[in-house]
């Protein structure tokens, strides 16, 4: 997973949408958090972190479901999977659902956020853990442990 120059691919349940991504994630994570239960009829939702000028989907549409705001849910308009969210801003990132990435068993979540609101069963072994989501200034020293774990 740590070649920068790695192509990685991703589909919807259906194949109706492909994507992919280049270079190794800055992090992977789990999220426990209602939503994402709610949005995955699971446990948690899993996902990848990558810039967004690495990503693209190449083929197939997405529509824009869940929540509305500064994080845009994209989904496959045939299947309705969650394929990724997209966050616009001066960072502008993708958060790619891990599953649907074809080396998916690669990607174990390096830390999971919303463990306040995780089911008492549901354990990712995640090296960090938090309550809510990580306070900003935790996200440089994640990133870096995490880059280096996968050097």
């Amino acid at each position: 997973m740590p070649d920068a120059n790695a192509v990685h691919e991703g589909t919807c349940r259906c194949g109706a949408v492909h994507f992919q991504v280049q270079g190794p994630p800055m992090v992977t994570m789990a999220c426990h958090c209602t939503g994402c239960q709610q949005m995955t009829a699971s446990a948690f939702s899993l996902s990848s972190l990558y810039l967004l000028d690495g990503f693209k989907v190449t083929r197939g549409e997405t529509v824009q479901g869940g929540l509305r705001g500064d994080l845009k849910h994209m989904f496959c308009p045939d299947c309705m999977s969650w394929l990724f969210t997209r966050w616009e801003g001066p960072n502008q990132m993708v958060n790619i659902r891990t599953p649907l990435l074809d080396n998916a068993r690669t990607y174990q979540p390096f830390m999971e956020s919303y463990t306040s609101e995780a089911l008492p069963w549901a354990k990712t072994g995640a090296r960090y853990s938090f309550e809510k989501f990580p306070p900003a200034e935790a996200y440089p020293e994640i990133i870096a442990e995490f880059a280096a774990q996968t050097d």
